[in-house]
């Protein structure tokens, strides 16, 4: 059984160009820890945030660790709808 840290985070209402890098850097600040990101705040999101998700859903899935995207808000599923994308996206389980 895998014993691990676990962290929770909250995403903020706005995440735009200017959230990206602060976003990457808390991602990065967590790494190595399973983590749950409380979606439910989100008000507006911009392509770059987007990518700054898909690439912690794929670092996390690399790293044998788990990422959920947890309460999407209304706002965040209508942007993943627009690119394309389905809140599944954004979850690694890792047995």
């Amino acid at each position: 059984m895998k014993q691990t840290m676990s962290t929770s985070l909250a995403l903020p209402p706005i995440l735009d160009i200017t959230a990206a890098g602060p976003l990457a850097s808390e991602f990065l600040r967590v790494r190595g820890k399973d983590v749950s990101v409380d979606a439910s705040k989100v008000e507006r999101v911009g392509a770059q945030c987007i990518q700054v998700l898909l690439s912690a859903v794929a670092t996390w899935t690399l790293d044998g660790m788990e990422f959920d995207l947890a309460n999407p808000s209304a706002a965040l599923v209508d942007s993943f709808d627009t690119v394309g994308l389905e809140p599944a996206t954004f979850i690694a389980r890792n047995a």
